[in-house]
């Protein structure tokens, strides 16, 4: 299946980076939100370069991606045919149709499956869970999103051959995952920089975001932590709502 026969569940119409980028999506079960826009805003590829997203979803991140950077050729790979077809969907409503392509393909298969030349970039919000006994069972159009069949072992493989040499991987995940991270990246990659994302700057971070180069070799960099809460009332810190409208990025 290409993901155009699926049967589509209802669907809405969102607007992302202040309107920048629209985007088609369930109305119910998974639906991108911060953890998409922090990962599209931690990738700089250059004009001409090429991107390549495990687990595209609806192409949250893809479409961020277009806005932010101009020039550049964009992949997903993505396993449910509905997800499919709202990601192929929403690159033409973007205008960003002729430099996209939507894969309906599993994980698990990997990089050699696809026969595709290495990627310059190479981007990863995985599954946060892989063992089914750790997480309360979600709503059924969650699932795939949340649960990683195959282990996060079987992602950070396949990103680590999708990349040449001297490429760059972005993962976002669950803070309390950083050193699988780091170990399974490290089997081939290394010149580690390490964002950790807190909820407020008095609590501990929830998520990190993982850069690591192919091959590379520099001593590993702990970031500055983004902070997206404080206790003002605002919804958001100035810095979180900077990168959300686009008018920030999130530098390495």
């Amino acid at each position: 299946m290409d993901g155009t026969d699926a049967v589509k569940p209802d669907v809405e119409e969102n607007a992302l980076l202040g309107g920048r980028v629209r985007l088609r999506q369930p109305a119910r079960g998974y639906r991108a939100g911060m953890d998409a826009a922090l990962l599209a805003a931690a990738v700089a590829p250059k004009p001409g370069e090429r991107l390549f997203e495990a687990g595209c979803g609806a192409g949250a991140v893809l479409m961020q991606v277009a806005a932010r950077q101009a020039g550049i050729s964009l992949t997903g790979l993505e396993r449910d045919s509905v997800a499919v077809g709202l990601a192929r969907e929403n690159a033409a409503l973007n205008g960003v149709a002729e430099r996209t392509t939507i894969l309906n393909g599993d994980v698990a298969h990997g990089f050699r499956a696809l026969d595709l030349a290495p990627f310059d970039w190479a981007v990863s919000n995985p599954p946060f869970f892989d063992d089914p006994g750790a997480l309360r069972a979600p709503a059924p159009g969650k699932t795939g999103a949340w649960m990683a069949d195959d282990g996060l072992a079987a992602w950070t493989g396949l990103l680590l051959k999708s990349v040449r040499e001297g490429g760059r991987i972005v993962v976002i995940h669950r803070a309390d995952r950083l050193a699988d991270l780091l170990d399974l990246l490290g089997d081939k990659a290394g010149s580690f920089a390490i964002r950790p994302v807190q909820p407020f700057a008095d609590e501990p971070a929830k998520r990190v975001l993982v850069q690591a180069i192919k091959t590379g070799k520099a001593p590993l960099r702990l970031l500055p932590a983004l902070v997206l809460h404080d206790r003002s009332g605002a919804k958001h810190t100035t810095e979180a709502e900077a990168i959300l409208r686009g008018e920030a990025a999130l530098d390495w």
